[in-house]
């Protein structure tokens, strides 16, 4: 997305929030491709045979953001880290009612993969502590869903956000830091 694109999602943003009927429909094209890398780039790091696919993603996103329309978009950053924060929050809802146990027949139990619950957990608490970082320090908090949830490189994240490079280096080392502390209980 060249820099006109940017400014033109801004001036979008604002229209779709005073309810111009046009802007949702050219903002949605426009961001479209970021949301369903974003969504590829999530469904990357889940599980084989995940029952979700990237397009399901990119919906759920698609209808949580515009179900808060009237939310006070700064620009498309801040667009793209709230849709990126829908797909997180979709996961882990999504794991979270996946059943604790499943019934597996003898026959069955050597060919059974066993979960990996600990990362399951971990995940929910890092969840947690994003809710807590998204209201201490927003900026840290969209570069860590791009970087831990999507495994984007420091260039993209600086890319995707609009930032520059050493900072986006600089609030991830921050970021990572805090998660550390609260995670572990070590300074």
């Amino acid at each position: 997305m060249n820099s006109l694109e940017h400014g033109e999602v801004t001036g979008l943003l604002k229209q779709w929030r005073e309810g111009n009927p046009g802007a949702e429909a050219r903002l949605f094209e426009l961001i479209l491709p970021d949301l369903r890398r974003l969504a590829r780039c999530y469904m990357r790091r889940e599980r084989a045979g995940h029952t979700l696919a990237p397009t399901a993603l990119v919906n759920e996103a698609y209808l949580r953001v515009v179900g808060a329309r009237a939310h006070d978009w700064q620009d498309r950053r801040h667009f793209v880290a709230v849709a990126a924060r829908a797909m997180r929050r979709h996961l882990i809802d999504h794991a979270r009612s996946r059943p604790k146990a499943e019934v597996v027949t003898i026959e069955a139990v050597d060919r059974t993969p066993v979960p990996d619950r600990a990362r399951i957990e971990t995940a929910l608490a890092v969840d947690e502590l994003l809710d807590v970082l998204e209201r201490e320090h927003p900026e840290q908090c969209a570069i860590v869903e791009l970087k831990f949830f999507l495994g984007l490189t420091d260039q993209e994240a600086a890319a995707t956000l609009n930032l520059p490079l050493r900072t986006v280096q600089r609030r991830w080392h921050e970021a990572r830091a805090w998660l550390y502390e609260r995670l572990t209980g070590v300074p």
